[in-house]
C-alpha cells in the first residue's frame, strides 16, 4: 500500500489494495445492446427489437428492463440522458461503451442502483454536471470497474448516509476530473477493495472515507485537488475504521497519492506516501487510534501534524516514519503513544 499527494490538499489518509480485471467493453455477446446516433436508436435483445426512437434515456431504460438477473446490456451509442437516472435492478450487467452525457437533477445520481445484490457495471464513460454521477446504498456485492468520469461539476460517486449499509463492494479503476465536490465518497460499506482513485482538478476530496471498515485500496492519487480549502485527496473521517465492538485493529490499508488526512478514525496501514508542495497540511492526524505511516517521503508544502480536538478522545497508537524536507513536522497536543521516525531537514517540534 502507497500513498502519495500532490498539489493543493492537506490531509489524512487510509488506503488499501484491490485490482479487478474485466475484457475490452462489449466482447462478445450481451444479452441486450443498444446502438445508433442522435435522434435514432435502437435497442435489441437477442433478434427482438425492443426500443427504436430519438430518446436516448429510453432507448437504454428499455434495454436494461428487458434483461434478466445474470445477463449484461451494453450500450454502444453515445447521447444524453439529460435529467433522468438509469436504474440497475439487482443481478443485472451495465457496461457503457458509448459516452454518457447527463444533466443536474437534485438529489439523485445519474446512474443508481439502490438495494441491490450482484450488480456490476464493467465499462463505463460519464460527462456533464450530475447531482451524484453514481449514487448507490443498501447494495451487497456490487462490482465497479473502469469507470471514467470527465465532469463539469457535481459529485463522481456517493454511497449514501442515511440510507442502508453496503457490504463487500469492489471498484477497478476510478477516473475522475472536474468534479466540483468528492470523486468518490463513501458511507457505511463493510467490504470495500479499490485498485486506483485518480482524481483530477476537483474541487473537495479524491478519496472519502466514511463509517466503512475492512477496506483496501492500492492507489490515491491527485492534482490539483480541494485547492484552497480544507479536503485533500484521501480522508477519512466519522470513524472510519472502527470495527462491531468499537475497537480500531488495522483493517483499513492503503496506497496513496497526494494528500493525508484522518479525524476521528484509525485502524488504518499506509505502507508508502510520496507527497509534494501540499496546501493546508501535507498530514494531518487528528483524534486518531491504530494508525501507521509505514514509509515514504514529503517534500515542501505545509506541514506534518499530529493534533487533537477537545471534542474527542485524544489521539493514540500512532506511528509514522518518513522522510520529510523543507518542512516542520509537529505534534501539537502530546498523543499516547505515538512513534515518530523522521529522516530529512525538516523541523521537529514533537
Amino acid at each position: 500500500m502507497r500513498l502519495i499527494s500532490a498539489k493543493g490538499d492537506g490531509e489524512p489518509i487510509c488506503l488499501a489494495l484491490a485490482s479487478i480485471v474485466y475484457g475490452q467493453c462489449g466482447f462478445g455477446t450481451s444479452d441486450a445492446t443498444m446502438n445508433g446516433a442522435e435522434g435514432a436508436y435502437i435497442a435489441t435483445k437477442g433478434s427482438e427489437q425492443v426500443y427504436a426512437g430519438s430518446d436516448y434515456y429510453r432507448a437504454i431504460q428499455s434495454a436494461l428492463e428487458s434483461i434478466e438477473s445474470g445477463q449484461r446490456v451494453t450500450v454502444f451509442a453515445s447521447g444524453s440522458i439529460g435529467e433522468s437516472s438509469i436504474n440497475i435492478d439487482s443481478g443485472k450487467i451495465f457496461e457503457g461503451c458509448g459516452t454518457i452525457d447527463v444533466r443536474y437533477w437534485p438529489a439523485h445520481g445519474a446512474i443508481e442502483s439502490l438495494g441491490t445484490t450482484n450488480v456490476q457495471i464493467p465499462y463505463l464513460s460519464l460527462t456533464g454536471n450530475p447531482y451524484f454521477g453514481l449514487w448507490f446504498y443498501g447494495v451487497t456485492s456490487l462490482a465497479l470497474g473502469e469507470i471514467n468520469m470527465a465532469l463539469s461539476n457535481g459529485l463522481g460517486i456517493r454511497f449514501e448516509r442515511d440510507e442502508a449499509a453496503n457490504r463487500n463492494v469492489s471498484m477497478g479503476t476510478i477516473t475522475v476530473t472536474g468534479a466540483g465536490s468528492h470523486a468518490v465518497e463513501t458511507w457505511n460499506i463493510d467490504g470495500l477493495t479499490i485498485g486506483s482513485v485518480i482524481a483530477r482538478d476537483v474541487g473537495e476530496g479524491g478519496l472519502l472515507l466514511q463509517t466503512t471498515t475492512n477496506a483496501q485500496v492500492g492507489l490515491v492519487d491527485g492534482d490539483n485537488v480541494a485547492t484552497g480549502i480544507g479536503y485533500v485527496t484521501f480522508r477519512m473521517v466519522n470513524n472510519n475504521g472502527q470495527l462491531a465492538d468499537g475497537s480500531y485493529t488495522p483493517n483499513v490499508w492503503f496506497r496513496v497519492v497526494a494528500g493525508v488526512a484522518s479525524s476521528a478514525s484509525g485502524g488504518a496501514v499506509i505502507s508508502e506516501v510520496d507527497l509534494a508542495d501540499n496546501e493546508n497540511n501535507a498530514i494531518l492526524i487528528e483524534n486518531c487510534y491504530g494508525v501507521e505511516i509505514s514509509s515514504g517521503a514529503v517534500k515542501g508544502g505545509s506541514e506534518v501534524h499530529i493534533s487533537a480536538r477537545d471534542e474527542f478522545e485524544n489521539m493514540r497508537d500512532v506511528s509514522i516514519t518518513l522522510t520529510v524536507n523543507s518542512n516542520t513536522v509537529r505534534e501539537s497536543p502530546c498523543g499516547e503513544n505515538i512513534s515518530w521516525t523522521i529522516s530529512g531537514d525538516a523541523t521537529q517540534k514533537i
